[in-house]
């Protein structure tokens, strides 16, 4: 399970999908029900996630010459280890249909996100006489398992074009498992406003901007539950973000500093698709098909610094962001100019 789960959260969408029961359980309660609890219990993870997506771009404020090239490995981690509230939200009986708990039915409590550790919570769906009935546990999330971050990992590569200008690019294949598929790719440009100064061969600074996207499509197939049958269940993402940032770096031979502020915003759209039969509780023998979108938007400004070392023809760097989600990255690199 714990191998499932990692496997899980390196691909990102999968993070919606490590809960020890699974939320299409909560089809069980009816739709609308469903697609409340989805909603809250998601958000977290897709925001942390377009964080993560608009970083790593950049690893120093100067722009290569003409013909110049740098191609990278790079990997992100978005941290939420003492993020509490990004790891539970609450959830109020009273806001949902049919859905109650165990103890207390009524009382409004703190459960699990996607991102959280909250786990052992019940919950039971009856209708309004009593005569069907069902419960199960609410899926708790990555922290449960010890993960307290969602990665990131991707090639990406710059080329360096007129005085100033540098393009880049970044992409991630898909990569396929039985339960999990995922692909990324972006591209971005970066202009370095000190190569029009007089005094570019002198000065051991320089200060650019950069704006930059990056998309992630994602699915997961949902595995069997005890009372939700049907074909083809499964999540289907789709993630964007947008990246502003100014930076400033020394130009020195071997070790260089740089530094920034920058602004991100995106969005993500999450479709559960396909055939859920409901067969047990006060909702059996309903069938839904393609029941529902959810989405997250998220945006907010960030601060980056870092380092990058150069040995020749191969590079390495470290930065730290912080944002909403704060990011450490890394990255290997191999560059001619």
């Amino acid at each position: 399970m714990k191998t499932k789960i990692f496997l899980a959260g390196l691909l990102l969408t999968g993070s919606m999908a490590m809960a020890q029961s699974n939320v299409n359980d909560l089809f069980a309660a009816g739709i609308e029900d469903a697609e409340r609890f989805a909603n809250d219990y998601l958000s977290p993870v897709s925001e942390g996630t377009i964080f993560n997506l608009s970083g790593a771009w950049l690893n120093t404020a100067t722009a290569k010459p003409l013909g110049g090239f740098e191609i990278s490995i790079v990997g992100s981690m978005a941290g939420f280890r003492n993020k509490d509230d990004k790891k539970q939200f609450l959830l109020d009986p009273n806001e949902y249909e049919n859905l109650r708990f165990e103890t207390n039915p009524n009382d409004a409590r703190l459960v699990s996100t996607a991102l959280g550790d909250i786990e052992g919570v019940r919950v039971v769906v009856e209708d309004e006489n009593g005569l069907f009935s069902e419960s199960f546990e609410l899926p708790s999330g990555l922290a449960s398992e010890n993960i307290n971050f969602l990665p990131a990992g991707y090639l990406q590569a710059g080329v360096g074009l007129i005085k100033g200008t540098e393009i880049k690019a970044r992409f991630l294949p898909k990569i396929k498992t039985d339960d999990v598929a995922v692909s990324l790719f972006g591209f971005g440009l970066l202009h370095e406003f000190t190569s029009h100064l007089p005094a570019d061969k002198i000065l051991p600074v320089s200060i650019s901007g950069f704006i930059g996207f990056t998309q992630l499509n994602g699915s997961y197939d949902f595995t069997g539950t005890n009372f939700i049958d049907g074909e083809n269940q499964r999540i289907d993402t789709r993630m964007n973000a947008w990246t502003f940032q100014a930076m400033a770096a020394t130009k020195l031979p071997i070790i260089n500093f740089y530094g920034g502020l920058g602004y991100v915003t995106g969005k993500s759209e999450t479709d559960f698709l396909g055939t859920y039969n409901v067969t047990s509780g006060p909702f059996q023998s309903e069938t839904y098909v393609d029941p529902f979108s959810v989405s997250k938007k998220a945006s907010g400004a960030t601060a980056i610094l870092g380092t990058k070392l150069k040995l020749g023809f191969f590079r390495l760097h470290v930065d730290y962001t912080l944002a909403e989600f704060n990011l450490l990255t890394a990255g290997l690199h191999f560059g001619f100019r």
